[in-house]
């Protein structure tokens, strides 16, 4: 199979030698005239890749393959595609546990599939794309997605596997083509440290689990014993249940959407065993520990934390939505991040914990780390990072894509005034 060559400045030799997966569209000679997701070759200095073209966005080519001195490289095939299911599936090992069977079974440029992730919810999967030529029927890269998914759905004997909706939009309860296999139910129940959670695979953002977070939830669940936890942003409430399984005496969940509060007390109520067992002489079902408060957190934080629910909140986790969409937006994401965990530090009481968390891609851990060492400054807080973390080990990041490291998360204990 022959592909067209794309010269790129001599300066992108390294990144591209060293593995980086990503070649921008402004580092691209004119308008190459080459349909959507068709294979291309790209050579920079001695260095050359082979990867796929993407005629809109900003960027250009996503590498599947490179030689450092610049020699032949075939198109992956089907073989290569099977290859790489093997390698994302032996280094999931550890997390594919009896009571675990909902996590990322591909995640993209660090499988070494860029702009392709697929997770799975306990027989099911869901394929999400970030490049419009998987898409194409015909395309290169819609040839890819199928010899993945089917390797995929042998490998695991998956009974089905969906697209996902494009840019979240909601499916208005239609069922979903299939890929490969049946279309799942609207909702499913899956499996995470034991826990149940209802996860639903037609609308709604990510299922409504965020599998990214698995072991961070893990995290809050040692921390929480005798806590009264305020989540912030908490959209199905996954964070509360791990919590109240932890045994808090109670969690709040706080987020602007009332569908999404419906699905937290559902979860809630779906662990009531698990709950229950968690506090001894405390025989409470799991719905009289847990309550729902419908907030606009953005607006306002520091009146939102306020609210008598609220009250002797002494562990708060801070989970907001990503906050900038491109670089441009970068400074305003930081001030927001600043002005809520400002006013989540002064809400708290001396020994109280703030998880909080960024999923925004531009704003890195260093970044990330200054903002709280403001935001405590500016609350008048002492504060100690206890703990630090970003993705479950699902997602894993290439050593020359620290981009791909988007989630920051951080447990502090607030030691008291200054």
């Amino acid at each position: 199979m022959t592909v067209p060559t794309l010269r790129l400045p001599d300066h992108l030799s390294a990144p591209l030698a060293a593995g980086h997966p990503w070649v921008y569209r402004d580092h691209v000679a004119g308008r190459p005239d080459l349909p959507d997701g068709a294979w291309v070759r790209v050579e920079a200095g001695r260095a050359a890749a082979v990867g796929l073209w993407a005629a809109e966005g900003a960027i250009a080519v996503r590498v599947f393959r490179r030689d450092p001195s610049g020699g032949p490289l075939a198109a992956p095939d089907r073989g290569w595609a099977e290859a790489a299911v093997a390698r994302a599936l032996d280094a999931r090992s550890p997390v594919t546990a009896a009571d675990t069977d909902a996590y990322r079974l591909l995640f993209g440029e660090g499988d070494g599939v860029p702009g392709l992730t697929v997770d799975r919810y306990g027989r099911y999967a869901v394929v999400r794309t970030y490049t419009d030529g998987y898409r194409q029927v015909g395309s290169d890269a819609h040839a890819l997605r199928g010899w993945v998914v089917r390797a995929l759905a042998a490998t695991l004997r998956l009974r089905g596997v969906i697209d996902a909706p494009r840019d979240g939009a909601p499916r208005d309860g239609a069922a979903p083509a299939a890929l490969h296999g049946e279309p799942p139910p609207p909702e499913v129940t899956v499996r995470e440290h034991g826990l149940a959670f209802l996860a639903n695979l037609y609308e709604g953002q990510k299922t409504g689990l965020f599998l990214d977070h698995r072991d961070n939830r893990a995290t809050v669940r040692r921390w929480a014993a005798g806590r009264m936890v305020a989540n912030l942003f908490a959209y199905a409430g996954a964070f509360s249940v791990h919590a109240l399984a932890g045994g808090a005496r109670r969690a709040v969940d706080v987020d602007v959407a009332p569908a999404a509060l419906r699905d937290a007390a559902r979860n809630v109520a779906a662990n009531d065993a698990a709950i229950r067992a968690a506090t001894l002489g405390d025989d409470r079902p799991a719905a009289d520990r847990h309550a729902t408060l419908a907030l606009d957190l953005l607006a306002d934080p520091a009146a939102a934390l306020g609210h008598p629910a609220l009250a002797g909140s002494d562990l708060i986790v801070l989970d907001p939505p990503s906050l900038a969409r491109h670089k441009g937006q970068r400074h305003a994401a930081l001030r927001a991040y600043r002005r809520l965990n400002r006013a989540a530090m002064a809400a708290l009481p001396a020994g109280g914990l703030l998880a909080t968390a960024s999923c925004t891609a531009q704003v890195g851990p260093d970044a990330f780390r200054a903002v709280l060492a403001e935001a405590a400054a500016e609350a008048d807080v002492d504060a100690r990072v206890l703990h630090e973390a970003g993705h479950a080990a699902d997602h894993p990041v290439p050593l020359a894509f620290p981009e791909g490291r988007y989630l920051k998360f951080v447990l502090l204990r607030i030691d008291g005034r200054r």
